[in-house]
């Protein structure tokens, strides 16, 4: 007797995918293992650390914590589905140009959360950015190139 499987359709950085999951498999593992996307980083597990976040239907979700099949007829983002062309995104170009990645682990993660804060809030204070990625964990930059970055982009403007 086989595994039961659920058919989903999603759109995935803007190209529709059909599939057959396992009811309990995680929309994390799908993204990375049935789809070969890399960038949303498996870390804590638990929905703790945010390097796995990604957008869906606009909004940062942590796929560590949501099932593949509740994805079924949404959007889903990931950091590789930003560039377009090859170009990076301006907010993806202020990380590398401010010193926000290092490691590389969290990028992704903060990227997509930073992605959201943007499109929610246009001009972001310092302490709405700062409040806003409070959910995504680095252990390298100390966070104040990362903040830099994201206010460099869509922060007031002098």
């Amino acid at each position: 007797m086989g595994e039961r499987l659920v058919p989903i359709r999603v759109n995935v950085n803007r190209e529709d995918v059909q599939a057959a999951v396992a009811p309990e498999r995680l929309l994390l593992e799908f993204l990375r293992e049935d789809l070969g996307l890399t960038g949303p980083k498996e870390g804590c597990q638990t929905g703790v650390c945010g390097i796995c976040t990604v957008l869906v239907d606009g909004e940062p979700v942590k796929p560590c914590l949501m099932l593949a099949v509740q994805a079924d007829g949404t959007q889903v983002l990931t950091v590789e589905g930003l560039a377009q062309d090859g170009r990076l995104t301006p907010l993806q170009q202020a990380m590398v140009d401010h010193g926000g990645i290092q490691c590389g682990i969290c990028t992704p993660g903060m990227i997509m959360t930073a992605t959201a804060l943007v499109s929610q809030i246009p001009t972001p204070s310092e302490e709405e950015v700062r409040e806003y990625m409070a959910g995504t964990i680095c252990r390298c930059t100390g966070y104040q190139k990362i903040v830099a970055a994201i206010l460099a982009v869509a922060g007031p403007k002098p």
